[in-house]
């Protein structure tokens, strides 16, 4: 990976807040926006699963057997 990209990837993640530098330190996770990282991710599992629920519908799988589906792959700690 290009070095220029790599330096352009860290300017953009600062400038949306989701990092911060420190001079001679580093680059940290922005302490602030761990809320919107969560909220980032949480939409990114619904664009997973709205996608397999078109793939289910499109394949006449019904919703409880979509449900029952999830069941099985979910993590038994998950409440």
């Amino acid at each position: 990976m290009s070095v220029i990209t790599t330096k352009r990837a860290y300017a953009d993640l600062e400038q949306l807040g989701f990092i911060c530098t420190v001079q001679g330190k580093g680059c940290f996770v922005a302490e602030g926006n761990q809320e919107l990282l969560r909220e980032n991710q949480l939409c990114h599992i619904e664009e997973l699963l709205a996608k397999a629920a078109s793939q289910a519908e499109t394949l006449g799988v019904t919703r409880d057997k979509l449900h029952e589906m999830l069941d099985l792959v979910a993590p038994e700690t998950m409440q």
